[in-house]
């Protein structure tokens, strides 16, 4: 089954690519390894969630921000590569803005890890950080970047 049919069967739409806010490229390609910006939980509006994890924010929360987060990568990969089939997920960094003691980053990235196991299969596989920051761009909860490798 496609990437694209597997989208379909989840009742999932990616989002338009999103327009970088300052002074960098949505991807930078070396070769077939493909570099992604750093994105976060973008909503229909432009908005992004806000809030720290593990004081305003729960970590189901957050975990669904990190998902929404992987829309908004995987529309990245598809521009990129041209078609989500031809994608394979080789280096996530998750980071949560979090209170200082939250100790739950994994649980909150898997939003996004799963997403891309769920929508690319075995290609969606990959190694992974999450870590927690004491903020980030325009209080977000999440942001969110990727290494691929682009398939012949």
């Amino acid at each position: 089954m496609s990437a694209e049919a597997r989208l379909k069967e989840l009742g999932l739409t990616l989002p338009n690519v999103a327009t970088p806010v300052a002074n960098y490229v949505r991807f930078k390609r070396a070769g077939d390894i493909v570099y992604l910006s750093g994105q976060g939980p973008r909503r229909a509006d432009g908005s992004y969630p806000t809030g720290k994890v593990g004081a305003n924010v729960t970590v189901e929360e957050a975990y669904e921000h990190a998902k929404q987060t992987g829309l908004g990568l995987l529309a990245a990969m598809q521009e990129a590569a041209g078609s989500l089939d031809k994608v394979e997920v080789i280096k996530l960094l998750g980071m949560v803005n979090a209170v200082p003691d939250f100790a739950e980053q994994p649980k909150v990235i898997n939003g996004c890890s799963d997403l891309f196991v769920a929508v690319l299969g075995e290609n969606g596989r990959h190694a992974r950080s999450a870590v927690g920051l004491g903020s980030l761009p325009n209080n977000m909860t999440v942001e969110i970047e990727v290494i691929i490798r682009v398939l012949p």
